[in-house]
């Protein structure tokens, strides 16, 4: 959605995960943090398969799942 409406997908390399899952915990109530959090995260990097893969792995680390990495699969 981020790269198709606005050229841009979000760097998980510069997301710190305690802060992500504080503010997604917040986000129900005031999403303020979340969307200033993720947006200091933006890149333009949109055709970045290094990246892509990257955010993948990311996510599931950030939902505590590491024992497989994309690259491996």
């Amino acid at each position: 959605m981020l790269k198709k409406e606005i050229q841009q997908v979000i760097d998980w390399n510069l997301v710190d995960k305690a802060g992500y899952l504080s503010d997604m915990e917040r986000s129900v109530v005031k999403d303020l943090e979340i969307k200033h959090l993720l947006k200091g995260a933006l890149t333009d990097q949109i055709d970045d398969r290094a990246l892509y893969m990257k955010g993948i792995d990311v996510s599931f680390y950030y939902e505590g799942y590491s024992k497989f990495k994309v690259e491996d699969l």
